[in-house]
């Protein structure tokens, strides 16, 4: 898309924002979906490129899918093709029409999985365990085909809480043929919602002890309605934004539920928060932000997807702070951006924590060390994914003077309404369209509850 962004930071961020439905929720629904024949609305469904993909990819199956505002119809009441295109962006989602598919017409053909560029996603235990079930599948040069005259309940073991492959259990499960238990599952609130979902469809699923789930499969699925959960990753985003730049934001729409984790953190890190009924003001406290040891881990431990921002933070935090990354083996390659920046980062191949780390006595950086603090400075940033875009906004909002930004199309697959989102507390920024004639004014309100910085009182 070429788009090109100009950010003059250096200066602090307050205001309020409203977080959008959760993407990693609404694009699972939108699969989940094809296991009726009965419509199934979302509503509070986020408009975005990844949930136009998601909607994309259900049509070429034989949905009809239309949006009234933030709401989302979806019906499909015949599958008219049993495979799933390849489409010009590589995501992970066709992997989870298998079951569907195989419970609608018995027969499905996905492509090879994709994603951003943060380490390999493997498959194997989406396919392991649909085997389990009675899937004959066989892997060809482009992806996979998959046979079943029936799926049938088994009990399966993940050896990593893998979500993509506890979901896809779930699609095959709850239309199986008698009981299905599952040892090791992810329990990420995405998934919760997406339980919740299938509990109004008709499925039966009950989540029990140390990660287990059992699912007694059902003669089929109705259709209903549901909202889809607010985006506790994008929460986290914002707030951390207001941190780094020491400033003030109320992120309208956080629940404390899915954030304890990350409060606690905050609160480690010598920041502070206030909940609300509506959402959580996060601002930093009275004392200088001090660094911390932290470990990424499945839910409920600190999520993969908050690291990147935090890291920034990290660098404007006093003395050593180490991140210990267990979750996605090659994802610190955006810190080569932040110490051009200033930064001062080593990223390491030792596992410099406690927990159980499948990346152990391998070659993959998964570890960081951050010395803080550090002034940043404008750089120009190429932007390789979502979660890591949005540290370099950030970054590019802390630091003093101009950054020019491209792949920033990455963004608008993630956030809704992001580039009025960031307006609304204050940042000041350019973004040129390849079809604009003219880089677009930064509209900037006066921002609410402003802070200064410690260096202005």
């Amino acid at each position: 898309m070429n788009e090109h962004l100009t950010i003059r930071g250096g200066r602090p961020l307050s205001g309020s924002v409203t977080v959008s439905g959760a993407k990693n929720a609404a694009t699972k629904m939108i699969i989940a979906s094809l296991l009726t024949d009965e419509p199934v609305i979302l509503d509070n469904c986020p408009d975005i490129e990844d949930v136009e993909i998601t909607a994309e990819l259900c049509r070429n199956l034989g949905a009809d899918i239309t949006r009234q505002g933030s709401t989302l119809h979806l019906h499909t009441p015949e599958i008219k093709h049993r495979t799933v295109k390849r489409q010009t962006r590589s995501n992970r989602l066709p992997i989870l029409a298998l079951s569907p598919l195989l419970h609608r017409v018995g027969e499905a053909e996905v492509p090879m999985v994709g994603g951003d560029a943060i380490g390999p996603r493997p498959v194997d235990f989406h396919i392991a365990a649909l085997r389990q079930m009675g899937a004959t599948i066989t892997e060809t040069a482009d992806g996979y085909t998959a046979h079943a005259e029936s799926l049938v309940g088994a009990s399966l073991i993940l050896p990593y809480p893998s979500v993509g492959a506890t979901e896809n259990i779930i699609f095959a499960a709850v239309l199986a043929k008698g009981r299905t238990r599952i040892a090791g599952a992810a329990t990420e609130p995405e998934i919760t919602d997406l339980v919740k979902l299938l509990q109004k469809m008709g499925a039966i699923i009950e989540f029990g002890a140390d990660r287990t789930m059992t699912i007694d499969g059902v003669d089929r699925l109705h259709g209903t309605r549901h909202t889809v959960m607010p985006d506790r990753l994008e929460a986290a985003s914002f707030a951390l934004l207001a941190l780094a730049t020491d400033g003030e934001i109320t992120v309208n729409g956080a629940r404390q539920d899915e954030l304890m984790t990350f409060l606690n953190t905050v609160r480690r890190i010598g920041a502070d928060y206030e909940v609300t009924c509506d959402g959580i003001t996060f601002r930093r406290g009275i004392q200088p932000l001090k660094g911390i040891g932290l470990e990424t881990d499945t839910y409920p431990g600190f999520s993969t997807d908050w690291q990147q921002p935090l890291v920034v933070l990290l660098t404007q935090a006093n003395g050593l702070s180490v991140i210990h990354e267990t979750v996605y083996e090659d994802r610190f390659g955006y810190t080569e951006t932040l110490r051009q920046m200033g930064a001062e980062i080593g990223v390491f191949n030792k596992c410099l924590g406690e927990v159980t780390c499948r990346f152990r006595n391998n070659s993959q950086r998964h570890s960081a060390v951050i010395n803080g603090a550090t002034p940043l400075h404008g750089v120009t940033i190429e932007i390789p994914d979502i979660r890591a875009g949005m540290a370099h906004v950030i970054a590019a909002l802390v630091a003093e003077g101009n950054s020019e930004l491209t792949g920033v199309e990455h963004l608008e697959r993630g956030y809704e309404g992001f580039w009025n989102k960031l307006r609304g507390v204050g940042a000041d920024f350019d973004l040129l369209k390849p079809a604009d004639s003219n880089a677009r004014p930064a509209q900037n309100p006066t921002p609410t509850n402003h802070r200064p910085r410690a260096s202005q009182v």
